[in-house]
């Protein structure tokens, strides 16, 4: 039996982050990743990029390649784990192989939402989660001119963008009323969508695909959809991209505590001891709602991991919650969004926004906190006030020049400014350091 004394299962941000927070601590004890993708850690957002051929695999790659040599984590790729015994402490592999540990993570983050309609097996039907996924719709386009999206969220729009770059028609079928209804309000989801529908893409709202049709010459390989309103929609390709789960498989019948995804503590451990999770798979604190909930964004799940890596090494970490936050950049349109953007229609809740230039910004305030906020076009600041919302700073004082052109590091009282400036040598102003944790979701997008 091959035996580890962390086991890190998993392969992408939260795994990463917690490796390489245990190897800060512990340098000798030995770790082994486990992933059943056979690539190096990638990051997952830019997938769309290496399917419009902007970017190769090295240039998605989180780490350098040589990150798990010169950290001294063996990994095993391209093999799923299937069977967790907890009492053994031991992870059982498709092939039979055993793997024992002390510590175990599990960052197996989420699985695409698959909703159950006729004619999934037929050749030409995608998901939108993984490099091989970003791989096979490639390959498939050398034949397909037109593709349906099942979905307006952000992997559907991620993926519509990629498509319309390679020349594809695109129709996107969302069942609510708008695209990116989840992370936007109704203000910027039109926004959002005019710019998507100059870009030639059709988009069907409040419908959902009924059935996959086959050709009428090869049955077994994608010619249409029905909807569920009975229209038709000839195509080549069907992208199924309503969003993920968490991947909880292994720990079903375990005495792991699930509930939506793995439930952690503020140490992102589970309710049996010695076994780790964080990233999408797991319910963590939002401190925006100031619940347990599934978060399933990059930042997050890296986050999650350090607190968690810091914890298996034996040095006390607590998390001190995340909360969605997305920024983004589809068809030319930047967007970045956090906390909570659509409130519920509540006296405890403040929103201001305002709507010019063809840009659009929107605050949620509560108890004079900034708890939610959109920002379309112009989205500079968006680091300033992510931090503010973050560290739950009291806007009495500034929340009347939230909407001004003018507001910036200078519109901060002077004492929360000089909590966020570094004042080297004669008092001269350095540089403004946003949190890692916002650095990262930019440049993941």
């Amino acid at each position: 039996m091959t035996e580890a004394k962390y086991l890190i299962i998993g392969n992408s941000a939260g795994a990463i982050g917690a490796a390489e927070t245990i190897r800060q601590i512990d340098e000798q004890g030995s770790i082994i990743i486990l992933s059943d993708e056979p690539y190096p850690a990638y990051s997952r957002p830019p997938i769309s990029e290496y399917l419009t051929g902007e970017r190769g695999l090295d240039e998605i790659l989180y780490r350098s390649r040589d990150f798990y040599e010169s950290n001294n984590i063996r990994t095993i790729l391209g093999r799923r784990a299937t069977k967790l015994d907890l009492a053994r402490r031991s992870v059982g592999l498709a092939d039979g192989e055993m793997i024992a540990f002390e510590k175990l993570l599990l960052a197996t983050g989420g699985t695409p939402i698959v909703p159950p309609m006729d004619g999934l097996d037929k050749q030409g039907v995608f998901t939108f989660t993984t490099l091989d996924d970003a791989k096979g719709i490639g390959e498939k386009l050398t034949e397909s001119r037109k593709a349906v999206v099942i979905g307006g969220g952000l992997i559907g729009i991620s993926v519509t963008d990629a498509l319309t770059k390679r020349g594809i028609e695109v129709v996107i079928v969302e069942l609510m009323d708008r695209i990116l209804g989840t992370v936007l309000d109704v203000e910027a989801s039109q926004m959002a969508g005019e710019v998507v529908g100059e870009a030639g893409v059709t988009i069907r709202t409040g419908n959902t695909v009924k059935t996959i049709i086959g050709k009428q010459s090869q049955e077994g390989t994608v010619g249409g959809v029905m909807l569920d309103n009975g229209e038709r929609i000839d195509c080549d390709l069907v992208i199924v991209a309503i969003g993920v789960i968490p991947r909880i498989e292994l720990v079903k019948d375990t005495e792991i505590r699930v509930n939506r995804g793995i439930l952690v503590d503020r140490h992102m451990a589970t309710s049996y001891p010695g076994v780790y999770a964080c990233g999408d798979v797991a319910e963590s604190y939002d401190y925006i709602y100031e619940c347990d909930r599934v978060v399933p964004i990059w930042p997050n799940a890296h986050i999650g991991g350090r607190i968690a890596g810091y914890n298996m090494a034996g040095k006390e970490a607590e998390y001190e919650g995340g909360t969605a936050m997305n920024s983004l950049k589809y068809f030319g349109l930047p967007i970045a969004s956090a906390g909570m953007v659509n409130p519920p229609n509540d006296s405890q809740y403040e929103v201001i926004s305002r709507r010019d230039d063809g840009r659009y910004q929107k605050f949620v305030l509560q108890d004079d906190k900034l708890v939610g906020m959109v920002l379309v076009r112009d989205i500079e600041r968006a680091g300033i006030l992510y931090g503010l919302m973050r560290d739950r700073v009291n806007m009495s004082g500034i929340k009347d020049s939230l909407l001004t052109d003018e507001f910036g590091l200078i519109s901060l009282p002077e004492k929360i400014l000089q909590n966020r400036l570094e004042l080297p040598d004669l008092g001269r102003l350095h540089v403004f350091h946003e949190p890692e944790i916002y650095e990262d979701v930019m440049d993941e997008g």
